[in-house]
């Protein structure tokens, strides 16, 4: 009975790979791959030489049979295009497959975007959630952030660079003007840390548009904070309003703090 191991390859520096990740592939009797150009490449920059197939999101299926009838036989090395198997990446079927036909899945640890970019982003990592790519559409999107606006936990989302402004604007309206941290390139030559609230991290990239694959890591909601009672909110927003405060920027701050969203405050002080 062979073992599956799940390789994590680097997600930039190729000088992450681990030795007993590349000595995992070379001993493999089958390496199945997300790409197998791009892991043809990895391979000969370590001069590992092996059997490759093809593994991912739409060969799933039929896969799986077949790379169950390997372990039959020998041990299966499983990487994606970057970062490790599994996490935001193909693996998952073939992980509960080769469990449930009594298999070792052993994991080689190594290189993953969404731990790199929170141990770098300044925000509490004691407790976090991972939550992958946000939707691609507006509704989703927005149903996705809301139904997490309570959450005390650190919040890690993975974005691409036309979608990045889009949910910016989401954030900060449906969770107020957190501390965010966007990781751009990590690992790359031009690896960034945009660090800062939501709205001067939006101004940041308004002026200067990303490129590459991007993290997010969202400050939580505040622990122990219990959402203003409509009264009070109301209360605030007169006082805010009669000390001049432009209406954006106080629905801004008062999101923050009450627990209520901006899009929800700033129907209120235009109703005052």
């Amino acid at each position: 009975m062979g073992t599956l191991f799940l390789v994590a390859t680097p997600i930039g520096n190729l000088a992450d790979m681990s030795p007993r990740a590349v000595s995992t592939l070379r001993a493999a009797a089958l390496i199945a791959a997300e790409d197998t150009r791009r892991t043809g490449k990895l391979m000969g920059h370590f001069g590992i030489q092996g059997r490759i197939v093809s593994y991912h999101d739409h060969n799933e299926e039929k896969m799986v049979a077949n790379l169950l009838e390997a372990l039959a036989y020998g041990d299966v090395a499983l990487v994606s295009d970057a970062g490790t198997p599994g996490i935001n990446d193909p693996g998952y079927p073939l992980v509960r497959a080769a469990i449930a036909a009594g298999h070792l899945v052993s994991p080689v640890p190594g290189p993953s975007a969404p731990i790199a970019a929170l141990a770098a982003s300044g925000l509490p990592a004691d407790t976090f959630l991972y939550l992958g790519y946000l939707p691609r559409k507006k509704a989703e999107r927005r149903t996705t952030i809301a139904a997490n606006a309570a959450q005390p936990h650190t919040l890690v989302f993975l974005e691409t660079p036309h979608r990045l402004q889009d949910a910016l604007a989401d954030l900060e309206d449906l969770l107020g003007n957190r501390r965010i941290a966007v990781a751009r390139e990590l690992t790359k030559l031009h690896e960034e840390f945009v660090r800062g609230t939501v709205s001067e991290v939006r101004d940041h990239f308004e002026a200067n548009p990303p490129r590459g694959e991007l993290t997010l890591v969202v400050g939580g909601a505040e622990k122990g904070g219990e959402r203003w009672t409509e009264a009070e909110l109301e209360s605030e927003i007169r006082a805010g309003l009669a000390a001049g405060e432009p209406a954006s920027a106080l629905a801004r701050s008062l999101a923050g703090a009450s627990g209520w969203n901006r899009r929800e405050i700033y129907d209120k002080i235009l109703k005052n």
